[in-house]
This record gives C-alpha cells, structure tokens and sequence, in this order.
C-alpha cells in the first residue's frame, strides 16, 4: 500500500501535525534528555485489530530525525493480536520522544477505522454491497481517514464537493423539487462542460420514480428507508441505476440491509466516531556504542 502515501499533501498533513505538538521545542526532553542518549523503541498492539498508518509512523520519525532507523515488522491492512510488535525504531532517544505522540495519535486513529470498517466488510461478506465511507471526517484529515477506509477493506465515496454531484435534501428544497435540482444541476454541468457522476438522494420510492425519469443519474440514494421500502426500491431500479443504502447502519443492521441487493452501504460512523486501536510505544535506552 505504499504507493497510497506518495502523496503531497501527506507531507503537508505531517508537517502541520509535528509543528501543533512540537511548536518551538520539546522542552520536556531537552531539560532531561542528553542528546547522545540512544534508544530503542517498539509500538505495540494492546488489541486485535488491523494496523494503518505504519509507513507514515516511518514518515514522522524520518521528519523528525533522518538518522532514526525504522524497521517495520507489521504491513498497513494486516491483522495484528494483542501484544504484536508493529514496528522498531532506534537512534537518538529525545528524537523518538519528539515523534512519539503524534505517530501514536495518527496510527491509532488509522488503525481504529480501518478496524472498524473490516467488521462491517465481514459482516456483508457473501452478498452484492460495498462498505464505503462519507464525508463526516476529522477536518484536515479526510486523506488518512478515507485512506484508513480502503486499507479496512471499503470503498471510497467521494473525496470532496468537486469530484461528484450527490444531490440532497436541502439542494432538493432549494430548488423546489427534485426533478427542478436535477434540471439545474444538468444545465449547470453542460455549460461548464464537466462530464462527472451524479447521485441522488430519495426519501421514497415516488422519488425514487421521478428520479428515472434522468437517464443522466448515475446512482440513488436510499436514504432511511425501512428495510421493506428498501426492497421495494431495489427491485423497482431493477438495476437500471447503483443504489446506495444510507442512515442509521449499524453492525447489527447491515447484514440485513445488505440483503436487500443494494450496491453500496454508507456508514458515516467509519469515520466520524472511530475507536482508536490500544497501541503503545515504549522506549529504553542503549548504551554507547564503543
């Protein structure tokens, strides 16, 4: 998964995080830490889960301290049970200090969603969805997070406003009608000349109807429907259009709404209330090298 964090803005997200926890200095560390002080640290798991974020972990040390050696021995989107050694790190013992907070605040933020999201891809394993995940993410973050997703095994929805038109309730009331925002939404596209997918959001299956009506609708949302209009919803689209199954899933629901024949299942809770996985990173110190 490495060539996912080949990105610059990863770097940008890096930067930011070391300048917020560092600031000026670790005055902490430079009180009391002597600058030949060598050390060895290694995070571990203190929980099942899959593990996301260890190549930036690498990123961090390397931005705080080129001279870290960084030895991974667990893979972004692998299985890790408890007390399984991710990752070593050794060389200048305040140098993984400094390090120390913001890569366990990426990784174990990382590692929560990807864990959160492979129970829902288990829990709909057999049938036709697809987990994928929303726009309800940390400001800033949305790039991680969203790369957590993927490495938990879901998809991704859109990344941001500009790369896919989901029309929703309140563009829906703004225009007076969902067939008037789908017209404007189509005369806005063909007079800038964008050619970008389109989705939009029902409450019902007489919404749904009216939405056909657009051939140029590429997906519909079915938003809240009780799992019998979801249904009736999917065998009325016949597959004519992707359908998407959103609000108020859970692990104890998506088993079920799955079944319905949905193509796709958005759960915001992937990211905008994720558990972080129990990692630990604890450091000793070596002696000199003679």
């Amino acid at each position: 998964m490495d060539q996912y964090y080949d990105n610059g803005h990863l770097n940008q997200i890096i930067q930011e995080a070391i300048v917020e926890d560092v600031g000026l200095g670790d005055i902490t560390t430079e009180s009391i830490v002597s600058h030949d002080l060598l050390g060895h640290g290694e995070m571990r798991a203190k929980e099942q889960g899959i593990v996301a974020g260890v190549a930036i972990a690498e990123k961090i040390f390397h931005f705080i301290d080129p001279e870290l050696q960084f030895k991974r021995f667990i893979t972004d989107g692998s299985v890790v049970d408890t007390n399984t050694i991710i990752n070593a790190v050794d060389g200048s013992f305040g140098s993984i200090l400094k390090a120390e907070r913001t890569v366990l605040n990426i990784v174990q933020r990382m590692s929560g969603i990807a864990t959160m999201t492979a129970k829902f891809v288990d829990a709909v394993r057999g049938t036709h969805a697809k987990i994928t995940d929303t726009r309800k993410t940390a400001p800033g973050l949305r790039y991680l997070d969203k790369l957590s997703v993927k490495l938990g095994g879901g998809t991704n929805h859109r990344f941001g406003l500009d790369d896919m038109v989901l029309i929703k309730d309140n563009h829906i009331a703004a225009a007076g009608g969902i067939s008037q925002a789908i017209e404007l939404c189509l005369n806005y596209l063909h007079t800038k000349k964008y050619k970008i997918k389109i989705e939009v959001e029902t409450k019902n299956l007489d919404e749904v109807k009216e939405v056909l009506k657009f051939e140029e609708i590429r997906r519909i949302m079915l938003d809240n429907y009780s799992i019998d209009e979801m249904k009736k919803a999917v065998e009325f689209i016949s597959q004519r259009v992707e359908v998407e199954a959103s609000g108020n899933v859970t692990l104890q629901n998506v088993r079920t709404v799955a079944e319905t024949g949905v193509d796709f299942i958005s759960v915001g809770a992937l990211t905008h209330s994720p558990k972080a996985l129990d990692i630990s990173l604890k450091v000793i110190h070596l002696p000199k090298s003679s």
